[in-house]
């Protein structure tokens, strides 16, 4: 099809199309009009010369079937997809604003705070793809759209490839916008989701400093950079951003898979943690930034829990972490170890109490104080028992935490009022397990815990969720009559 002699055209009886939006390599989209539902709709047809080649239709068509499962609001949505005279087309929501790209290219560098809300966005979107083992392979501002609210939202599955499929695409084929490319993407090499993480490092950079950090006189010649150089250091360009987000940047574009984020979850709790530094920073927030704030779920939050900060807030935090320093100095005592800048930290998502052998309840309305990251404050509580083995009742009590996804732990980190009690742990990779039994082996353990331990852990697969098995009750300090354990934080190293 000819842009020109489609326009006016009404696919399947349905969809009149109306204005050319773009083209690319495989396709050219139209703003349609839906007659049916009477709503502008945007319709993506594949080039008539290749409408022919089974390989490239089969691909258009996975795009469609691979959105199609993506119910996301960081997604543009699929609405229908068919073929009319030969000609496959997909049928997407229509988005009324500008791209990603156009943005910076009429403001050039982006506000800090907004940069890291929609690198948030935009790896939302990614992230239930990877869910899914599919890979976008060409993240780059172009196929990011901001709405009239001012929400990002990512488009252009088109070369998108699922893990679990092969012979779509032959390893040696470079595929994507070498701009943005990940090194072993550009060197034909096999990829996974961390090659969109190091794009998305790229886009972010874009962002900060309003320019790619490569060029060439060819594609190859930036590709080839992508492999060889490493990214010009983002504070050098734009001094004013914060070394959270410079971090993450960092992180991210590392040239060996290994050394960036396993998965974009970890990525995406960082940038929350950027988006806080660099808001509080700056003293407020408006538009599409307050909203990505306020999405930030509490237990992750770092520094605030509103809109806007307060001097007298920043000050406190800072007395604080100068008041930790100094007990440390003085006592040479640390809380925990600290993770090494490489680890990524987890609070989980949830949390149940695990009775099996008593009556299938452990005070299940305190739970959450387990992981609503205030660890002085608040505390989940065994019941009281006369005697550290739990008064021969039993072998233990529990806790259950949810990851929220699979996820390779290192470590638990745990605190709790009193010392001086056992635990075991245990992960699962579906459930939560209703039995003891069902969990398996221990995958890490503890004796005479202090009251705050770092547990080594060796799951055998990425497990949703761990176990803190209480196998021995600590004296309770203010009834020493009674045995039980409080725990007031659990969060996962990774």
């Amino acid at each position: 099809m000819q842009a020109g002699s489609v326009i006016g055209t009404v696919l399947s009886g349905r969809y009149r199309l109306e204005s050319k939006l773009g083209s690319g390599g495989m396709s050219t989209v139209y703003l349609a009009t839906d007659e049916t539902l009477e709503r502008r709709v945007a319709v993506k047809i594949l080039h008539a010369e290749i409408s022919d080649q089974p390989d490239q239709i089969e691909r258009f068509r996975r795009e469609a079937r691979a959105v199609a499962q993506l119910s996301h609001p960081n997604v543009v949505a699929v609405i229908d997809a068919g073929q009319d005279a030969g000609h496959p087309y997909i049928v997407f929501e229509y988005i009324d604003g500008e791209t990603l790209k156009q943005r910076i290219d009429r403001l050039g560098q982006l506000p800090l705070d907004e940069s890291a809300a929609y690198a948030i966005e935009v790896g939302r979107g990614q992230a239930p793809a990877h869910t899914r083992n599919m890979v976008h392979r060409d993240v780059k501002p172009q196929n990011v759209l901001i709405d009239p609210e001012g929400r990002a939202k990512v488009t252009d599955f088109g070369i998108a490839r699922s893990l679990e499929t092969k012979g779509l695409t032959a390893t040696g084929r470079v595929l994507g916008t070498t701009d943005y490319v990940a090194p072993e993407q550009a060197m034909g090499q096999e990829i996974d989701a961390r090659s969109d993480v190091y794009s998305l490092g790229v886009l972010v950079y874009e962002m900060l400093t309003g320019d790619v950090p490569f060029h060439a006189e060819t594609q190859v010649g930036v590709a080839m950079k992508h492999v060889n150089e490493p990214l010009p250091d983002v504070q050098t360009r734009r001094p004013e951003v914060s070394a959270a987000l410079a971090a993450v940047v960092e992180k991210a574009s590392s040239k060996d898979p290994e050394d960036r984020y396993t998965r974009m979850s970890g990525m995406l709790r960082d940038l929350e943690s950027a988006l806080e530094v660099e808001v509080s920073r700056a003293g407020r927030s408006t538009g599409e930034v307050t909203t990505v704030l306020d999405s930030v779920p509490p237990r992750r939050r770092r520094i605030f829990t509103r809109r806007r900060i307060s001097v007298a807030g920043i000050l406190l935090v800072l007395a604080a972490a100068a008041a930790a320093v100094a007990i440390v100095a003085f006592t040479g005592e640390s809380e925990q170890r600290q993770p090494d800048p490489g680890e990524e930290t987890l609070q989980p998502a949830s949390a149940e109490d695990f009775d099996p052998d008593g009556d299938d309840t452990e005070l299940p309305d305190l739970v959450n104080f387990a992981i609503d990251g205030d660890p002085t404050g608040t505390s989940w509580v065994t019941e009281h028992y006369d005697t550290e083995d739990f008064g021969g009742l039993k072998d233990g009590v529990g806790l259950t935490l949810d990851a929220g996804e699979p996820e390779d732990a290192r470590e638990l980190q745990i605190r709790s009022a009193e010392g001086g009690w056992d635990l075991e742990v245990y992960a699962a990779t579906s459930g939560p397990p209703t039995s003891l039994a069902d969990w398996g082996t221990p995958i890490g353990s503890a004796t005479n815990v202090p009251t705050k331990v770092s547990v080594p852990v060796k799951p055998p697969a990425r497990a949703q969720y761990y176990l803190i098995w209480i196998t021995n009750l600590a004296e309770s300090t203010d009834d020493t009559s009674k045995f039980r354990v409080e725990i007031s934080d659990a969060t996962l190293i990774l």
